[in-house]
């Protein structure tokens, strides 16, 4: 602004009449206030909106976690869990879809049997009972129902109602009369527990004492969400205290538990959990290699290569607490010595972990370049570029891809596989005539391409059946020709960081986002990138909001309640 206009400015202020004076003064106040509020606004948590409350099934790992938390470590479990159903990118909510199959329900038995015969063996049973019996040979009512009403409320994640009590002692007694043993009848009851669907399910109930649309979830299923979000197992004695006494509604008892949980050694469980189920780490039940192209290759290493990665993830994460985008560029690793073979990389331990940094020149930045990411994204025989670029939309991006026409001709591309001088670029140019391949070919083959230099194993390499392998690429107009340039280009991609707080989220309420929501999450991402992308402090934000806890009636009870209450309205006229 120049001299003159200033001047100019000044003579029409002094122009003004005093009121006119007051009503400018007034009206840039009354802006200023407004900005005030929304900047408030935006940085307060949203109307919180919820979705409805989930049924979910425990995933395998919370099942093993909850029977070590509750009985200790090493009860035997001796069943074989069925392949979890994944859903929107997430086992977490698949576990709300899914069904119980006859198989399910044949290892469920098993696995109850096996666990209720430990717990109470000869061996454990002075561990597992806070009281002993004044006989073997007489059952002893107040001993069962102890036992009975200890272990069913962490089995049910809530208090025994007076009616299962009685109905689990009686059976009890019912067992000991015709086995002659007490602790065969606590056994049975056990049992009884260990597959009723109170266990096997998590089932979130809203608070008692309001027919609203929403409303929050009562103090039990609070403290299960929270516990399975922040430690992957079912709430601990101390939770279930702090529901029973409705510290859980409270700010102060709710951060109390919060912070409580996140220092234990159990919230280094939760991340891993989350991660292996976004990583699709469960696929490497049905990975296979070719033993003649591959031999490095077997499930030792298969192992190894998830714990690789997870131990990297925690290591940035929780102990260097590090912002989530470096996951993508980080050399800092620990591998083992069969995993040192594949990255052509010495490991002095042997039979044992050792921290390391790949070397700045080693063409390995991030965990999209470790054998967890590349062997499980590739063909049994060879590397694909389609494959690890729908992958890294999928996975890191939350991209959906469509899935390839059911006619396409994949015969061409098989048979050149191992033709002498021809690259996966070659093959995959076959693809860019054919027009009901060409548009997701386009987002998928560009950042894949790069990451040929890994073989179908994850090796590095330079070339492919003799020719040089042309590593040109790019991610949603970022170009790059090596693989450190893919990695800085995901690392610095905005939906990088906005697809983890979307999947932690997921994971953590079970459900695909709501419309509502979208709210909701563009405020958890606002925070997640102020504090510096800080996924502890992303997953405190969470659970701490009052989001986490509302949740909506379904439509059919809310009809069903509208016409009790019409009904008894219509009595009363009456």
């Amino acid at each position: 602004m120049t001299r003159l206009s200033i001047l100019s400015l000044k003579s029409q202020w002094a122009a003004l009449s005093r009121d006119r004076k007051r009503l400018c003064i007034a009206a840039v106040l009354i802006v200023l206030a407004l900005l005030f509020i929304l900047q408030a606004r935006a940085a307060s948590e949203p109307e919180p909106i919820g979705g409805p409350p989930m049924v979910r099934r425990l995933t395998e790992a919370q099942y093993r976690a909850s029977m070590a938390d509750i009985f200790g470590p090493g009860i035997p479990i001796t069943a074989r869990f069925e392949k979890p159903v994944r859903a929107d990118g997430l086992i977490a909510i698949g576990t709300g879809e899914a069904g119980m199959s006859p198989f399910a329900v044949e290892q469920y038995d098993a696995a109850a049997q096996s666990i209720a015969a430990a717990v109470l063996s000869k061996e454990r049973r002075h561990q597992s009972l806070s009281c002993r019996p004044k006989s073997e040979a007489m059952f002893d009512e107040a001993c069962a129902r102890s036992f009975l009403t200890e272990k069913g409320r962490l089995l049910f994640r809530r208090p025994l109602t007076s009616a299962e009590a009685d109905k689990y002692v009686r059976l009890a007694r019912s067992a000991h009369s015709k086995l002659g043993s007490f602790h065969e009848g606590l056994e049975l009851s056990l049992y009884t527990m260990l597959v009723s669907p109170h266990f096997l399910f998590r089932i979130e109930q809203m608070a008692a004492g309001s027919d609203e649309p929403a409303g929050e979830l009562d103090a039990f299923s609070k403290a299960s969400r929270i516990s399975f979000f922040l430690t992957n197992s079912a709430p601990d004695d101390e939770l279930l205290r702090a529901a029973e006494a409705g510290e859980l509604d409270h700010g102060w008892g709710l951060r109390r538990q919060v912070d409580r949980l996140m220092k234990s050694k159990r919230f280094e469980e939760a991340v891993r959990a989350f991660f292996a189920d976004m990583l699709q780490f469960e696929r490497f039940d049905d990975l296979s290699k070719d033993p003649a192209i591959y031999p490095a290759f077997n499930s030792d290493v298969a192992a190894d290569a998830q714990e690789q990665t997870l131990r990297t993830i925690v290591d940035h994460l929780l102990t260097k607490k590090g912002d989530y985008r470096d996951l993508f560029t980080t050399r800092d690793t620990f591998l083992t010595r069969s995993l040192g073979v594949i990255y052509r990389t010495p490991v002095p331990t042997r039979g044992g972990w050792d921290a390391l940094a790949f070397d700045k020149d080693g063409n390995r930045a991030g965990i999209q370049s470790h054998v967890s990411f590349l062997a499980l994204h590739s063909h049994p025989g060879r590397s694909s570029p389609t494959l690890r670029g729908y992958a890294v939309r999928e996975v890191f991006l939350c991209q959906q891809v469509p899935d390839p026409p059911a006619n396409v001709n994949f015969s061409a591309i098989e048979e050149k596989a191992h033709a002498r001088m021809v690259t996966a670029r070659d093959r995959l140019a076959l693809h860019s005539t054919e027009p009901s391949c060409a548009g997701c070919h386009k987002v998928m083959d560009p950042l894949g391409l790069t990451m040929e230099n890994y073989d179908g194993l994850g090796t590095f390499r330079t070339q492919e059946n003799g020719a040089r392998i042309n590593t040109v690429g790019s991610l949603d107009g970022t170009d790059f020709n090596t693989t450190d340039g893919l990695a800085k280009a995901l690392r610095n991609h905005p939906e990088t960081p906005r697809c983890v707080a979307e999947r932690l989220y997921k994971s953590a309420v079970g459900r695909d986002i709501v419309w509502g929501e979208r709210y909701y999450l563009d405020w958890l991402i606002a925070a997640f990138e102020k504090g510096g992308y800080r996924i502890p402090d992303l997953m405190r934000r969470i659970v701490l909001s009052e989001n986490f806890f509302t949740v909506t009636r379904p439509a059919p009870v809310m009809a069903t309640q509208r016409l009790m209450k019409s009904n008894k309205t219509e009595r009363d006229r009456t």
